[in-house]
Order: structure tokens, then sequence, then C-alpha cells
């Protein structure tokens, strides 16, 4: 790079560390960021920050992206490109930001685990040997007969189920948006064993449906660390954590009913496109069974 370019870049730097006050942990981002930037400019014979053009930007980061960069840190990149091309902007050192409109490519999302339905009746039809083993499968029945968020189970309150209307009521969901949902039979059935006994561990005036052992509100981090103990107790290897269980309800339903809609209301999404990635999923069983059962599906053998 020219000898100018380089003094602007020091002056960037400094600027981040004595007006910005910008961590050193940023700082050295920034810095390995624009060493990417600099290798690509050495490549083309780019030795001035003013000769860059978006084309060049767009070039260098389908460059990255193709060495197998995330889209992630492709846009961490390209924030740092514009922080400097902004400095350049201010100190009049530079006509224009050629990353301002650069976009880095979308993250392939990823497919949510499921379990499918004989590890879901393994998990929960396990059996219980203590009070808060009976509250801990009511959770659990409850994750995967409502698809409840995990911050939703935690807030229930017990004025929030109707055991005989088999119902239950979110009230804070994700937005703050409320919604009805059904339970299941094995979910009520659950819940009345659990509040046989819920009193003998809190107080009356206790408002939260499930509670500690010291009697209060069981927190979220509570309920993951119980699944965890639950699947080494009954000897499941699978690795999980509640939002398994709402995936696996989530991906069940779909299956059977495909009916994209009543899952999007049922999970509380307000975004159809959320909910549509269980379609996927539900894809991928379809495939499978087709490979395995179509017979024009199979490979020749070698």
């Amino acid at each position: 790079m020219h000898a100018d370019a380089e003094h602007a870049l020091t002056a960037f730097f400094d600027q981040l560390k004595v007006e910005v006050r910008a961590s050193e942990h940023t700082i050295k981002s920034y810095q390995r960021d624009i060493r990417h930037l600099i290798r690509y400019c050495t490549d083309k014979a780019i030795d001035r920050w003013i000769d860059l053009k978006q084309s060049d930007i767009r070039a260098h980061i389908a460059s990255r992206h193709r060495r197998g960069i995330s889209s992630k840190s492709l846009q961490r990149e390209l924030s740092a490109i514009r922080s400097f091309y902004n400095f350049l902007l201010k100190n009049r050192l530079a006509d224009n930001n050629p990353a301002q409109y650069v976009k880095a490519p979308k993250q392939s999302r990823k497919l949510p685990k499921t379990l499918d339905v004989d590890q879901i009746s393994g998990l929960l039809e396990a059996g219980t040997s203590s009070i808060l083993e009976m509250r801990d499968v009511a959770m659990f029945e409850l994750f995967y007969s409502s698809g409840l968020r995990l911050s939703e189970m935690t807030a229930l309150n017990l004025t929030d189920i109707d055991l005989p209307d088999r119902s239950l009521i979110v009230r804070a969901g994700k937005g703050g948006k409320s919604r009805l949902l059904p339970m299941g039979g094995k979910a009520v059935d659950a819940l009345e064993k659990w509040l046989t006994q819920r009193l003998k561990m809190t107080a009356a005036a206790e408002p939260a449906l499930f509670v500690s052992s010291r009697g209060t509100r069981l927190g979220q981090r509570s309920v993951q660390l119980r699944l965890e103990q639950w699947c080494q107790k009954k000897g499941i290897a699978e690795h999980l954590h509640p939002h398994m269980l709402r995936h696996s309800f989530a991906s069940h339903l779909l299956e059977s009913s495909q009916d994209l809609r009543a899952v999007q209301e049922l999970l509380g999404h307000s975004n159809i496109s959320t909910t549509q990635i269980y379609t996927h999923l539900d894809f991928q069983h379809l495939a499978e069974v087709y490979d395995k059962a179509h017979p024009r599906a199979k490979k020749k053998s070698e």
C-alpha cells in the first residue's frame, strides 16, 4: 500500500483507541479484518484507498465466502470496512464508501434438532420416584404438548391453566403477545399429579405453577439442568434442551396435519417464514421414506 494509505490506517486505529475508546478486542478484530482487505488490494495492485470500488469490496467478500468464512464473520468484516471508510470520508481522504451497500451472503438456516415419537415416549414415560421428578415430567409433557418456549413455561401461573378445559394461556409470549393453547391428555394427567404435591413445597400465596424445592418460582436455567439430569438418570444419550421438545411438537404436528397456519398460531410465530423451517424437516422425513420404499428410488449397486 502507498505510504499515505498506511498513514490513514494508523490514524484510524489511533482514533478508535483514543477518541472512541474501543476495547482492545474490537481494535484487534478491526485490524484483522482490514488486513484481509489489504491482501486483496495487494493482489489487485490497488495502493490507495480512494481507488477501491464497490465491485472490489463485493469481489473481496465473495472470495472470502468461497474460502468458507461464515456470513456472521463477513458481516463483521464489512462493518469494519464501512467504519474505516466513514473515517476516511470524515477526514476528506475518500469521496465515497464502497462498502456502504455491499451485503454479506445470507447464512443458511440450521434445521432445528428434533426427537422422533419413540424417543419422546421413552423420555416422558420413564417413571418418577420423587415429587421433583413429578414436577419435571409435568413440565416436559407441557413443553411437548403445547409447544411452549422456556421463558413461557417458567412464567406460567396457577391461574393460567384450565385443567377441565384442557387449555392454558400464555400471557406474555415473544413480543408481548398472548395466546390460548390446548393441552394434551398426557400433559393434563401429569399436571394433576404434580398439583396434588405442589403445596408440600410452597406457600399457598405463591402464584407460580412450577416451583423449586425452596418454594419459589423455578428459573429457566434450573429447568435446563433438570432435563439434563433426567436424561442422565434414564440413560438417554441424546443431549436435550427444552427447545428440542418445542421443535418436536412443531415437527410432529405439521407432519400429521400439514396445516402450517395452525402450527404458526400454536407456536406464537409472528411471521410464517419462521414456521416454514419445519416444512424442511417434514420434507426430510418424506424423502427418507421415499428413498427406502420407492422401487425406483434406490441407487444401482456398483
